[in-house]
């Protein structure tokens, strides 16, 4: 069964009402320089809900993430980015005017960068996020400044990124309001885990089932780097709700 396209009454809604509703969705990775042809394809054959952007490993420039974007938009897709770093948050208003739909901040380890974030990536009142930039997401079809708000604050998804042990033990803490979810960097808590042999949280599933649990109930949901589909129906009875799968145009053709 296709979890990932089952149809729900959620699936009328944005793709941050989705996964507030607790709707399973997956995305897929992509470089910034995939051609249309195959981001379409990939995205038609693997049934995904988003694609997922990465500047903290990959090298990027603004200009490449406009025509990425924009390219997503004629497309219908969803695109997520992942900022540079994460003393980089004060700058979330600023990509997201490039033109995606959501940011993943990485190694997030205090609440004064989960608030910096928040803040940053909503208008006023709720946050301080500037008005400006003309390739921002859907401008085009919103008549004026109320419409757009109403807009960003139903569409954009914010996701905060825990990659150590203590961040994990943090999770619903970070889960403030205007945080859609909580994401998880595999492998640079692998690293953490094993600097801290005695600590009850003994790998990355221990981590992942902790967060599905202090997060149950609430509107912020846990995101899993799956990676591949084979591996969807773990994560899945865990309670993972938004999973994001390597990039694979191979698998798709």
């Amino acid at each position: 069964m296709n979890y990932y396209r089952e149809p729900t009454k959620a699936s009328a809604l944005t793709l941050k009402k989705r996964i507030r509703a607790g709707e399973v969705l997956i995305g897929t990775s992509a470089p910034m320089n995939a051609k249309k042809d195959d981001l379409a394809r990939v995205v038609e054959k693997g049934g995904y809900s988003y694609v997922h952007v990465d500047s903290q490993h990959s090298p990027f420039t603004e200009e490449n993430l406009v025509a990425f974007c924009e390219m997503g938009a004629e497309l219908g897709v969803h695109v997520h980015f992942r900022i540079k770093h994460t003393k980089h948050t004060y700058l979330v208003g600023n990509l997201l005017d490039l033109g995606p739909t959501g940011i993943e901040v990485p190694q997030v380890e205090t609440d004064e960068t989960v608030n910096e974030a928040v803040a940053n990536f909503y208008y006023r009142q709720r946050g301080v996020r500037s008005w400006g930039g003309r390739y921002r997401l859907g401008l085009a079809k919103r008549k004026d400044h109320v419409e757009y708000r109403k807009f960003w604050e139903e569409t954009g998804v914010l996701w905060i990124q825990v990659e150590s042990v203590s961040a994990v033990a943090n999770a619903r803490q970070f889960a403030k309001p205007g945080v859609d979810c909580i994401s998880f960097g595999p492998m640079d808590l692998t690293l953490d885990i094993e600097g801290h042999p005695k600590h009850p949280f003994k790998s990355v599933d221990d981590c992942v089932k902790h967060a599905v649990e202090v997060l149950r109930g609430s509107d912020t949901k846990v995101c899993h780097r799956n990676d591949q589909p084979e591996h969807r129906q773990k994560y899945l009875d865990m309670g993972v709700t938004v999973m994001l799968e390597v990039w694979n145009p191979e698998r798709w053709k």
